[in-house]
Formats: C-alpha cells, sequence, structure tokens
C-alpha cells in the first residue's frame, strides 16, 4: 500500500489516499479542502477512486467531499453517529450529500487488494472511527501522536475516548498510525509514551 498525505485547509487536515499499488485503485480518507490538490494527485498518478472513507464529520475533514465525489464518481461513507450532524460540525448538512452511505463497527471495504475495516472509536465527536488497513491505522482525531483529539466540542466525550484509545491500544502487535493531524507514528509508540493512552490504560506515566 502506498499511502500519500496530503495537508489541506487552514487546519492542515491530513488527507490520505491510500493506493493499491498492482491496481492503481485507491481511498480517498478526510478530503477535509483543497480539492483541486487531491484531485491533481489522483489525476497525475492515474488512480482510480473506489471510495471516500470519512472518520468523522467535523468540517476541516469533509469540506471537499462534495467536489471529490462529483469528480471521481466515488461513493462515500461515514459513521451513522455522524451523519445528521449538521451545522454543529459542518456548514452544510452531511445527511443531504447524495451517495454518501453509512458504515459501522465491522464493515470491510475491498479497494483492490486492500481491504479496510471500520472500528467504532467514539469520542471526538460521536461517529468517529479508526480505519485497518494491513498494518495501518488512520485513527482521525482520535489518537493523535503524542496526543488525542479534543473532546470539548458538542458530542465529544472524555469517557469515551479512553474507551476507544484503550481499544486501539488493545489491538494485538504494532501499527503505523495515521491520525487526522500532524506527524504519523506508530502504536507502539503511543502505548509507551502517550500520557492519555498510558491513563487509558489505567496506568501512571
Amino acid at each position: 500500500m502506498l499511502i500519500k498525505t496530503l495537508p489541506v485547509g487552514h487546519l492542515e487536515t491530513n488527507c490520505y489516499i491510500a493506493t493499491d499499488e498492482s491496481t492503481l485503485k485507491c481511498a480517498v480518507i478526510d478530503p477535509g479542502a483543497e480539492s483541486n490538490v487531491i484531485l491533481d494527485y489522483i489525476e497525475s498518478n492515474n488512480l482510480a477512486v473506489e471510495a471516500i472513507f470519512l472518520t468523522h464529520g467535523h468540517f476541516d475533514h469533509t469540506l471537499a467531499l462534495e467536489a471529490v465525489m462529483e469528480a471521481t464518481g466515488a461513493p462515500a461513507y461515514i459513521n451513522e453517529n455522524d451523519i445528521d450532524s449538521g451545522a454543529q460540525y459542518t456548514p452544510y448538512p452531511l445527511k443531504d450529500i447524495v451517495g454518501l452511505h453509512k458504515y459501522k463497527e465491522g464493515d470491510a471495504f475491498n479497494v483492490g487488494g486492500l481491504v479496510f475495516r471500520v472500528i467504532e472509536t467514539p469520542g471526538h465527536s460521536p461517529g468517529s472511527v479508526t480505519l485497518l488497513c494491513e498494518s495501518v491505522l488512520f485513527t482521525g482525531d482520535t489518537l493523535f501522536r503524542g496526543s488525542c483529539g479534543r473532546t470539548d466540542f458538542a458530542g465529544g466525550d472524555m469517557e469515551q475516548m479512553m474507551v476507544s484509545l484503550k481499544r486501539l491500544s488493545d489491538l494485538d502487535g504494532d501499527f503505523e498510525v495515521y491520525p487526522g493531524h500532524a506527524d504519523s507514528s506508530t502504536l507502539g509508540r503511543e502505548r509507551t509514551f502517550n500520557h492519555y493512552v498510558i491513563l487509558a490504560n489505567g496506568e501512571s506515566d
């Protein structure tokens, strides 16, 4: 899997293009802004977009959604607990977007030879999810390098965040972590050094 990170918008949200190099089929994860940048990368690399995945419904992860959907014809997916988010998350209701589908815990999607699996990880928002593909976790605004997502927005819940962080920490083995903002990490590093993950595991740092 080839992963291209495109920081977009004034909050520098990480939009990821995850590509099966053998087929050039790809998934777009969190098209937050600057659809021209996202689409230029797709076109210049002759990629075929099979799906658009949203880790959650906040505006900085969704503003380029309609433009990317229209240009690629690809279906998009969001957890049902964020699809009715409305103005508290985005300047337009996500539920009004034609071609936006719901996904939930345990759902799996094939993109070429890649398989993306949905893990529900609420806390930052009620419908936050993490996407697992091969040895990679796309964690949205749940798990960051050295931190976790804010829970003081409408729908945020620190107790749920702790449960979600514990759940990710308990995954068997190590994974690369690609968050919604800033630098990538590994789950092993976060288990060892991330204050919030350590607290979620009932330990003191």
